[in-house]
């Protein structure tokens, strides 16, 4: 049974170090993950889940079911992933993960905060498996599949003009990579909410600089985000990705008919310093050889303060 406790229990710190922990072991148990992802991002899911966030207990099995197939009339069995944030009640918030490759950071996150079985994760990215690898709506914690493609946002700007309507006091988060602000959508997104006073909404966004193909300024140049964001009608922060008080901060300034999106400045490789060695490809990393895969094991255990790990079996 999930524990409402836990949220107390641990520091939003301490369960950032623990996503990143569980993240390396994965990656060099699978000889590759997405670990820069888990160095950018970890205090800023940390915080939305043990913090920010107004969920109810989950309402899916901890041990994750496996994949149920498309929603049709004829399927009863399809169930979306959202049941690890709670159920949809009036009164709950809702969140939104955009960036699919962050699911495995997003699973380790479900683990760290009492979620999701840590059993979970060895179900990744199998045939099958829930578990995906680059999250779908039926993968643990999301509720829509929204790919890299900027939907994120409109989809829960969507979301959130439908609970003003109707009057639930719940909010709608979405959780964004700075990768999203390459694509249309994600400006109109922002319009439509400034014009429509959709206000329940807040997004955080990790400002890591970084996307699939390299560093984000080699594949096309965004420029200033905040002002460009602010001149389409949003209301935004800054801060330090890192510093959890400055997300706590952030999520207090005012936003009257205007959406709320923290930039999260973050550092691509934190708390894995030897990951600058592959900058800028470090989307995915890979590890070259057995070799490099020994060295980033013992760099990355000391820097994470737990032993290497014995992926020898």
């Amino acid at each position: 049974m999930w524990n409402i406790a836990v949220k107390n229990e641990r520091t939003t710190e301490d369960i950032a170090l623990g996503i990143r922990r569980r993240v390396f072991e994965h990656a060099m148990r699978n000889n590759g993950g997405y670990l820069s992802q888990a160095c950018s991002s970890a205090e800023q899911l940390a915080w939305l889940y043990n913090e920010e966030l107004n969920l109810g207990a989950p309402t899916l099995p901890m041990i994750p079911k496996p994949f149920e197939g498309v929603p049709h009339a004829d399927n009863p069995d399809y169930h979306t992933g959202a049941g690890y944030n709670g159920p949809f009640e009036p009164e709950y918030d809702r969140l939104f993960i955009a960036p699919a490759h962050y699911a495995l950071v997003a699973y380790a996150t479900l683990i760290e905060t009492g979620r999701m079985a840590a059993e979970g994760l060895e179900m990744f990215n199998k045939d099958g498996s829930s578990v995906e690898m680059i999250g779908a709506e039926h993968s643990p914690g999301m509720e829509v599949h929204n790919g890299t493609l900027g939907i994120g946002l409109s989809t829960a700007a969507g979301l959130a003009w439908a609970r003003k309507r109707k009057g639930e006091k719940g909010r709608v988060w979405v959780y964004m990579s700075d990768g999203e602000v390459q694509e249309g959508q994600t400006w109109e997104a922002i319009q439509c909410c400034a014009h429509h006073r959709i206000d329940n909404v807040k997004a955080i966004m990790d400002v890591n600089r970084q996307q699939c193909d390299g560093a984000m300024d080699s594949v096309m140049e965004v420029g200033d985000i905040k002002t460009k964001m602010e001149n389409f009608g949003a209301v935004v922060v800054e801060v330090d990705a890192h510093n959890v008080n400055d997300m706590r901060e952030a999520a207090k300034t005012k936003h009257d008919g205007k959406p709320l999106i923290i930039l999260a400045n973050s550092n691509p490789f934190h708390a894995m310093p030897i990951l600058e060695e592959r900058f800028p490809r470090l989307h995915y990393v890979r590890f070259k050889s057995e070799e490099e895969r020994a060295r980033m094991n013992i760099s990355i255990a000391d820097s994470l303060g737990v032993d290497p790990i014995d992926y020898a079996h």
